[in-house]
This record gives C-alpha cells, sequence and structure tokens, in this order.
C-alpha cells in the first residue's frame, strides 16, 4: 500500500514539473518574434531600407499602461539619426488620432536609447499609455523624427 502512494505521489510530482518547464518555457512569444523577424511587409522592407532598422512588434505592457515598440537595427549608419537626444518619438492611434508620448521620468531619463546603434541589436522604446487607451488589435503610427512606420498592429 505504502509503494503505490509513493508511485502515485512521484507520478503527480513528475506531471506537475512538466506542466510548470512547459508554461514557463517562453516558446510561443519567441516563435512569434522570430516570426515577425523574417516575414517583413513591403513597408517595412522600405523602412529597413531607407532607415536601417526592421520593425518587430508592437505590445502592450505594464499591465496596458506602456505600448512597447521593439525594432531591430540592420544598418547602424543610417539608423544613428533615430537615436539622437533630441528625437522626440511618439505613436498615433489610427483610428482615433490620439497621440501617446515617451515618458521622460526625472531620474531615469527618456524611455528609449539614445546610445550609438549597433547593428544585428533589438531596441525598444516604450509609449505612455494612459488609461489603457490603446488595445490589442488598433492600428498605430510610429513616428521617430522624420520616419513614420504605418498600420503596425498591436499584438497581445
Amino acid at each position: 500500500m505504502a509503494n503505490r502512494i509513493t508511485v502515485t505521489l512521484m507520478i503527480r510530482v513528475l506531471a506537475l514539473c512538466m506542466a510548470a518547464i512547459f508554461l514557463l518555457h517562453p516558446h510561443g512569444a519567441y516563435a512569434e518574434e522570430k516570426k515577425a523577424e523574417t516575414s517583413p511587409e513591403k513597408a517595412q522592407t522600405a523602412t529597413e531600407e531607407k532607415w536601417g532598422i526592421r520593425p518587430l512588434s508592437v505590445r502592450r505592457t505594464a499591465e496596458g499602461y506602456m505600448l512597447d515598440f521593439r525594432y531591430r537595427v540592420t544598418d547602424a549608419d543610417k539608423a544613428a539619426q533615430l537615436f539622437g537626444p533630441r528625437i522626440r518619438p511618439y505613436i498615433i492611434d489610427q483610428a482615433s488620432g490620439a497621440v501617446m508620448a515617451v515618458p521622460n521620468v526625472p531620474k531615469v531619463g527618456s524611455l528609449r536609447s539614445t546610445r550609438k546603434p549597433v547593428k544585428d541589436k533589438n531596441y525598444t522604446i516604450l509609449f505612455a499609455n494612459p488609461q489603457k487607451y490603446i488595445k490589442d488589435g488598433n492600428k498605430v503610427t510610429v513616428v521617430i523624427g522624420d520616419l513614420r512606420i504605418e498600420n503596425l498592429v498591436v499584438v497581445p
């Protein structure tokens, strides 16, 4: 009887460990980001050729109060003009025209990189999303200096 209880307990513990590993492994998010990296649309290809960056995704983060725009630098020289400290990126909700800016936290500074870009490195810009205004599925335009990237869809 004791052996039977021990075996049952071991099977349950093993099943629980396997479930935890499966749930904690970031396979889904990683695969989706890799897919975005390998299948850019025509507009994204033009952005990459002219500005040296490849848009990867726009996601809601911080319980929906921030928008996380991720992109990859493909040409550091072309992308350098987008990293200037005087550049003020913002994001536009295409349906309503609402504009969201990058927060400038007093002790931390702007929530984006202003250092010299590095080729083949991913970067992020965090935009404020007060009252969770922009939702998953909304189409947005990201503006960084003279660069406008239109029709990006906010993904979960």
